[in-house]
């Protein structure tokens, strides 16, 4: 296979690790009921959902008080790197309760949520930890490391393809698997770094970081799966909790 075949090939297939997803996708919240539910034994009750009205005041008022401090927090821990966080709303229809960091064409940070994320959030304080948490991928350089290990994992793979006798489109597909594994090689490290870094942003913004975390008893737990692209629930709110304890 041509060289500039292969390397534009690695390119593309690195490109997978361009965005920072790093809230699982929620189930839909169940519609109201007539009757009231009674809690599972063990499992607090969950907060009720608030109205759209508050629940989009609550986001511009996260905004105003957290984007500043983690502007700050970025600009002290950071050098070379671009702290103007552009936050918005992804507005696309259909879309399920989610947020993510990603990069402008300019190398901006762009921290996004989608308006069911926004619905779904019970407080403030869940509002404030996402946000952070978004914020802290950017601040940490998750997007770029994330590249990296995607492209060595891309070139790894496609150059063992390559030496087997692979045609090009099995060089390309070993290139994307290897790029999959190789993004996922410190995902539930990266996921726990914006957790705690996340904690400290949404604590000096006047927030309970550990109310806020309390989101992720509303998400499917993913276990301690091999290469799976996110820690338990568990081991995220007590990484929260611990991160906290050294803040009071």
């Amino acid at each position: 296979m041509p060289q500039f075949a292969l390397f534009r090939g690695l390119v593309a297939a690195a490109g997978l690790a361009l965005v920072a997803a790093c809230v699982p996708v929620a189930p839909p919240s169940p519609p109201p009921s007539s009757s009231p539910e009674v809690p599972a034994v063990g499992v607090a009750p969950q907060p009720p959902i608030v109205p759209p009205r508050e629940a989009a005041r609550n986001f511009v008022t996260v905004v105003q008080r957290v984007k500043p401090v983690a502007e700050a927090v970025c600009r002290e821990t950071t050098r070379g790197v671009p702290c103007d966080l552009q936050i918005v709303v992804d507005d696309r229809p259909g879309l399920p309760p989610n947020a993510y960091q990603t990069l402008d064409r300019f190398g901006r940070p762009i921290v996004a949520f989608t308006v069911a994320l926004i619905a779904d959030a019970r407080n403030e304080d869940e509002l404030a930890f996402v946000m952070g948490h978004e914020a802290a991928h950017h601040i940490a350089g998750h997007i770029p490391r994330q590249q990296e290990t995607a492209l060595t994992g891309a070139l790894v793979a496609g150059v063992l393809a390559s030496v087997s006798g692979a045609d090009p489109e099995a060089i390309r597909q070993a290139q994307d698997i290897g790029a999959t594994l190789g993004a996922r090689t410190f995902s539930k490290e990266f996921e726990l770094e914006a957790d705690q870094l996340g904690t400290i942003i949404a604590h000096r913004a006047g927030y309970d970081p550990l109310r806020g975390a309390q989101f992720f008893t509303r998400l499917p737990d993913p276990g301690d799966r091999f290469l799976g692209s996110h820690p338990p629930n568990g081991e995220r709110i007590a990484a929260v909790r611990a991160t906290l304890d050294r803040l009071r």
